[in-house]
């Protein structure tokens, strides 16, 4: 049995093909949106209604408060198990989701480095108290393969690889390797032309705003605050700004409109270096059929 993939940029209709090839298959489906892995961010990352889930099982859906910290490597050993199990019991597992890492992490053979949060809080300090220029000067003389591979202003990776040479004493490496699958599976992307895309997330964002989303960014605003990887999530963070009176409503919207473009652009560029991925038009009224031949 193949373990099913289905991916693509945000807003793209990756939902609902899977409903209809899970329903197909009496498939499970496990979550691969880096979001929809916290409880109480919903309408924002547009996780589905249990009430609109068909009966189906879905995994890795709220599973950390906003205030926890997101582990690829912990995912990836989660959802291996899941995959395992569903496989043992001869149920078809179908992973779905936009964050291409995430997918990466389960199908491919990639290792990931534990943490060590000693290390990580003393180059944390460091940032806060000598900003991203001094950290990513100390990474181009400890690790300069690392450095050639992160951008200067992405403060996360940058103490994330510092991190990962300080106690592995290994170089870290912020490029994926070639693919090398861990399991049979079908890889299935959806993409639909740019100017579509654009107001479907257009369309989107304006209907998180009028369900009430500001209210459920303040139903959770200490913990995101205090987290270290929620309050990024789209929309999330622009709310923020908009509650710490640094924007105004109409500005939140727009800047998560533009977030999210830029957002999807990154998706598609992720998801093309992928020579096992299999493209469709989402617009396709033959969507389903393609897709079911590709599954066999």
């Amino acid at each position: 049995m193949k373990v099913i993939a289905i991916v693509g940029p945000t807003a793209v209709g990756k939902t609902a093909l899977s409903l209809d090839l899970a329903e197909k298959f009496s498939a499970e489906i496990i979550n691969a949106d880096a979001m929809q892995i916290y409880k109480g961010m919903d309408i924002g990352t547009a996780k589905l209604p249990l009430s609109q889930r068909r009966g189906i099982t879905h995994h890795q859906i709220d599973v950390l408060d906003p205030i926890d910290e997101a582990n690829v490597s912990q995912y990836q050993k989660q959802t291996r198990e899941i995959i395992t199990d569903l496989l043992t019991r001869n149920v078809q597992p179908m992973l779905v989701g936009g964050s291409g890492l995430y997918v990466n992490s389960v199908l491919e053979d990639l290792e990931f480095p534990g943490t060590n949060l000693e290390v990580r809080a003393k180059y944390e300090e460091i940032l806060d108290e000598q900003g991203v220029e001094v950290l990513f000067e100390m990474l181009q003389r400890v690790d300069s393969l690392a450095s050639q591979n992160i951008l200067p202003t992405n403060a996360r990776k940058i103490v994330r690889a510092l991190e990962v040479n300080e106690f592995t004493g290994k170089s870290f490496n912020a490029k994926l390797p070639e693919a090398s699958p861990i399991y049979s599976d079908v890889r299935i992307a959806l993409d639909m032309p740019r100017d579509l895309l654009d107001q479907r997330i257009i369309d989107r964002v304006h209907q998180m705003f009028d369900a009430d989303f500001i209210k459920e960014v303040q139903g959770i605003e200490d913990n995101l605050r205090k987290g270290k990887t929620a309050f990024r999530a789209l929309g999330y963070s622009q709310v923020l700004s908009h509650l710490a009176g640094e924007i105004t409503k109409d500005e939140a919207i727009t800047l998560t409109i533009n977030a999210t473009k830029k957002f999807a652009r990154r998706q598609l560029s992720w998801f093309r270096r992928d020579p096992l991925i299999h493209w469709l038009d989402a617009t396709s009224p033959e969507l389903f059929e393609q897709s079911l031949r590709l599954i066999g």
